[in-house]
């Protein structure tokens, strides 16, 4: 199984964390969400991390929420509202663990960003877009 947020920290300080689901266009899945808040309170606990580098890989930057998990949470007996909840309550701890770090953070967009992906890059410190990046 491959990783689906690869970090790679220089010997300058710079951590590079990599979205790496692109066949989901990198949407913010229950395990892509647990992946960034905790690569983000290890970085902003490591004194090496001088700066963090959001990145993605595949065409899309991120697609924002998981419709396949919300799809399958509302199966569940009460429609889904307890998985919403608790995915929500995940994905607003993440962006404000974002915004909490202590380490500037920076996306590097080069694909769409849309929905929570939008967040996601809003909640960074700076955003770098190049000519490819899209924002819906």
């Amino acid at each position: 199984m491959t990783d689906i947020l690869l970090r790679d920290l220089d010997t300058d300080g710079v951590l590079r964390l990599t979205l790496n689901a692109p066949s989901s266009r990198n949407a913010l899945s229950e395990a892509m969400l647990t992946a960034l808040g905790q690569a983000f309170a290890e970085a902003g606990a490591d004194p090496l991390v001088r700066v963090v580098v959001l990145a993605a890989n595949g065409p899309a930057f991120c697609a924002g929420h998981d419709l396949k998990e919300m799809t399958t949470g509302r199966a569940e007996a009460d429609k889904g509202r307890a998985y919403f909840t608790r995915i929500l309550t995940l994905c607003s701890t993440v962006m404000q663990g974002i915004v909490a770090c202590p380490k500037p953070v920076i996306a590097e967009v080069t694909g769409i960003a849309t929905a929570a992906g939008c967040q996601l890059v809003a909640s960074c410190d700076l955003a770098i877009a190049a000519d490819t990046a899209r924002f819906s």
